[in-house]
């Protein structure tokens, strides 16, 4: 099997070792090389050749912005995942992280024995697995086949940190599964599930996405051209820690045709604004006499996320039933599909992002098969295709 190699760059040696500990205990990924600084990691890209890179923020010599810069500067395209504080300053920065090109971020655990070590462990893996497999595909110019995982044992056993949180299952009756450097996985289908919905659509008054790994990018690849005359408004669930869901919403804004903000309690669900999914809090949606608000829920992670794409559309589609446009995006595992598969048995309108252009092929491929997506697009296809069929139903 292919191996994704990782080049680590962090001023603690602490850190590069925890990151290291968790590359080396992950079928599939191996380390390419180790650096205190961004000035030494520029130096050893072209010896370690590696297939994504880790990246401290705050680093002596060379700080991770101005890593980013001279990477853009010298044309390297290698993804970067970025290490940030859960700090309101460290959340600034990391949106100026992406802005300047990195693939997205992950915080850092507390210490080595801290209870959110499981966590970070699980992000950091589904994003290095997700973007190193993509750009170790592109260019060895041939497919890099590295599952998303559903199972691990005891690999992180005295790490006290388990693998992964969620799993992409099959929709229908369990495939026969093949066991490939401690990944245990069942083999894709292609063909899509069949929803017949119980009425037709409708006139389109509401947009919901829910989105997972890679999301970040690919949202700022969609806002940037939405149609700034759009007649509906959009809730967006993007599977993202509390602390930076504020900061990425004024990012986009900053991009955007349209009011992109966080969403508070309360908030007006109207023409021309797009609300952004707290981190941590649920969103759902609720129509009253003379409006719709959101309300924000603590109740229980669904599919492992709080935020939950599926919480978002369950509501859409009790809601607004056929008069709803459902979007499901990149993003490792199953979340949001069950339930914009409900949105098009109600008759809603549903679309989703192709196998090629996500970063993961989970959500969007499990809810292709159970039927809930009419139409798949590219990510370049995407942000036309909100507008022309928001624009054909409004």
């Amino acid at each position: 099997m292919d191996s994704i190699s990782v080049l680590i760059v962090d001023d603690s040696a602490l850190m590069r070792n925890l990151v290291g500990r968790i590359i080396e205990r992950t079928p599939g990924l191996v380390i390419a090389d180790k650096a205190m600084n961004g000035q030494f990691a520029l130096e050893k890209i072209p010896r370690c050749n590696p297939d994504i890179i880790v990246l401290d923020i705050e680093m002596p010599v060379m700080t991770g912005i101005e890593f980013l810069k001279e990477r853009r500067k010298r044309g390297i395209d290698i993804p970067v995942i970025m290490l940030s504080s859960i700090a309101k300053e460290g959340s600034k920065v990391t949106m100026e992280c992406l802005e300047l090109g990195a693939a997205d971020f992950v915080t850092k655990p507390s210490g080595p024995d801290s209870p959110d070590i499981a966590k970070v462990a699980e992000r950091l893996t589904e994003l290095l697995i997700g973007y190193g497999t993509k750009y170790a595909s592109a260019k060895r110019k041939k497919p890099v086949s590295i599952p998303e995982p559903s199972h691990i044992t005891d690999t992180y056993k005295d790490l006290h940190i388990s693998p992964f949180a969620s799993s992409v299952k099959p929709a229908a009756a369990p495939a026969p599964t093949t066991t490939t450097g401690g990944f245990t996985f069942t083999p894709q289908k292609k063909e899509a599930g069949v929803v017949t919905p119980l009425r037709q659509g409708g006139r389109i008054e509401i947009i919901a996405i829910g989105i997972s790994t890679g999301g970040p990018n690919a949202l700022r690849e969609v806002f940037k051209d939405i149609d700034p005359n759009l007649a509906q408004p959009i809730l967006v669930v993007q599977h993202m820690p509390a602390g930076f869901t504020e900061e990425f919403a004024n990012s986009l804004n900053n991009i955007c045709p349209l009011e992109v903000k966080e969403a508070k309690e309360g908030d007006l669900v109207t023409k021309g604004r797009i609300l952004i999914a707290p981190g941590n809090k649920h969103i759902v949606v609720e129509k009253k006499p003379l409006a719709t608000i959101v309300h924000l829920s603590d109740a229980e992670q669904r599919n492992g996320h709080r935020p939950s794409a599926d919480v978002l559309f369950e509501s859409v589609a009790k809601e607004f039933q056929n008069r709803a446009l459902g979007v499901i995006m990149t993003g490792m595992g199953r979340d949001g599909a069950a339930q914009i598969t409900e949105m098009r048995r109600q008759g809603a309108y549903t679309i989703g992002q192709d196998e090629e252009s996500s970063i993961v092929y989970g959500m969007p491929r499990v809810a292709f098969e159970m039927g809930g997506v009419q139409k798949q697009y590219s990510l370049k296809q995407m942000a036309n295709a909100i507008n022309t069929i928001a624009k054909e139903h409004a």
